[in-house]
């Protein structure tokens, strides 16, 4: 229950900055470094291997929580996770995509280690974003982000837009990987929002 609602976690930290990017054009850069590095662990041996610390997740534990006690904030967020757990049952079947999306994003992971963080990862985005483009984007149903045209017309932030969907989506393939699915979150909400709290405080 720990590793999934981790897992879950990491889903909802990658939808809520969507949520704050297309709003707001900024987002929290702590937090969107993890959901991008999540993306490049392909070979981890655990889930905390693939998040990092407790602390580095603590946008998606409050994000997730807020969501199991009902709280409307998050409605935006919530709606694009629910539309990644629908793509991530279709992506699960298609093999060819799967081995271009895994043999791309080892490749990219060895790319631009020459330059600054910031622009690495904005350099990344941007490759991530293509290859986001070229593979989930032809999956039905297509996620419709809300927001501010200022922000949702600005290259860089739509590249970030697709990374932390991408994000979401690898949280969606760990979160099935570990045993979840529609009935875990239907009857497990209390179990799940127990975890969670324990997780934020621990």
């Amino acid at each position: 229950m720990k590793q999934r609602t981790l897992a879950l976690a990491g889903l909802f930290q990658a939808t809520e900055l969507v949520r704050q990017a297309a709003n707001h054009g900024a987002w929290s850069g702590y937090a969107a470094s993890t959901c991008l590095d999540s993306l490049f662990a392909v070979q981890s041996e655990s889930v905390e291997d693939i998040y990092g610390s407790n602390s580095q997740m603590r946008l998606g534990m409050e994000t997730l929580m807020a969501v199991l006690k009902g709280e409307s904030q998050h409605l935006d967020s919530l709606r694009y996770a629910v539309g990644l757990l629908q793509i991530e049952r279709k992506f699960r079947k298609k093999g060819r995509m799967q081995d271009k999306v895994g043999a791309s994003l080892v490749a990219l992971s060895q790319q631009f280690d020459d330059l600054e963080l910031h622009e690495k990862q904005n350099l990344q985005a941007r490759e991530i974003a293509s290859l986001y483009s070229e593979t989930i984007s032809s999956i039905s149903p297509r996620i419709v982000v809300n927001g501010r045209p200022q922000y949702l017309n600005s290259e860089r932030t739509v590249n970030w837009i697709r990374t932390l969907l991408f994000s979401g989506l690898r949280s969606a393939v760990l979160w099935h990987q570990l045993g979840g699915g529609r009935w875990s979150l239907m009857f497990g909400r209390k179990q799940i929002l127990g975890e969670a709290e324990s997780l934020f405080r621990g």
